[in-house]
């Protein structure tokens, strides 16, 4: 047994995917819609624990960076298991966590999105699933896009397209804040999930 999978063991999920428990070696540093995510502690690494109800992504997700592993922009993968994947630990802000702190997100990053996902394009994949929170500016001033499971589904996904316009129809116009709670954005993220904003439909 290696040391990924020594650690993913540690990590205790209840059925209605509450955290138990999980190794002293580990720190919590995320929890998305299918999985809890914890930087190994004195690395450059991060693992992703899926869900009980969602661990056949994470052979997807395997199989999706390995497709990725020559593009800059998305994480080098390390290791895989039944339900976790080991990625690079991405330090830096996400997008989300850029308009609740204030910090400008510039056209040039923008411009590097767009280059990213049609890289991802280029390699038989269909980028999906785009939005503030899987998008992250680096330390260093660099765009990485993560999670990345959803990049092999047919359907067309209007996401990151949405995004784009609202960045040139709002973000980008003098009178607009650039500081955005998260209260507020998590309220305009449900209503957009709901349909409820006519000029950005996800489909």
């Amino acid at each position: 047994m290696n040391r990924y999978e020594e650690l993913a063991r540690t990590v205790v999920i209840h059925k209605k995917n509450r955290l138990m428990r999980y190794s002293d070696a580990l720190e919590l540093v995320g929890k998305g819609r299918s999985a809890f995510v914890f930087r190994i502690k004195s690395s450059d690494k991060a693992i992703k624990l899926f869900f009980p109800g969602f661990m056949h992504l994470a052979k997807e997700e395997a199989e999706i960076y390995h497709v990725l592993q020559n593009i800059s922009y998305y994480p080098n993968i390390y290791g895989a298991g039944l339900n976790y994947i080991v990625i690079d630990y991405i330090e830096g802000l996400t997008l989300f966590d850029c308009i609740a702190q204030g910090q400008l997100i510039r056209p040039n990053h923008i411009k590097e999105i767009d280059y990213a996902l049609l890289l991802a394009s280029k390699q038989g994949l269909n980028p999906s699933d785009i939005h503030l929170r899987n998008i992250f500016l680096t330390t260093n001033g660099d765009i990485k896009l993560i999670d990345v499971a959803r990049f092999r589904q047919q359907k067309n996904c209007a996401q990151w397209n949405n995004l784009k316009k609202a960045y040139e129809q709002l973000y980008r116009k003098r009178f607009f804040p650039k500081k955005i709670a998260a209260t507020y954005l998590n309220g305009i993220a449900f209503l957009y999930k709901k349909g409820f904003i006519p000029s950005y439909r996800m489909k």
